[in-house]
């Protein structure tokens, strides 16, 4: 169980670390160099909507995250 756990954060760790990087700032960002053709195409309204799904599946990881860490901390004491 405690491996399974520890495998598990490693994963959304870097899923987190990979959202974030996805998301744009004040700046373009990483995510403006991927949806900057499809900014054009379908207009600013769409890369709203992409950035707000990036910050919820953000939000779903660092709630994983800080769970699977207690996990991981019950288990292996």
């Amino acid at each position: 169980m405690h491996t399974a756990a520890t495998v598990l954060l490693i994963i959304v760790s870097i899923a987190m670390i990979l959202l974030v990087l996805l998301q744009s700032s004040k700046s373009t960002g990483l995510s403006g160099a991927i949806s900057g053709g499809a900014e054009q195409l379908f207009g600013k309204q769409k890369a709203r909507g992409v950035d707000a799904v990036l910050h919820r599946l953000t939000i779903v990881c660092a709630v994983l995250f800080f769970v699977l860490t207690i996990l991981v901390t019950y288990l292996q004491v």
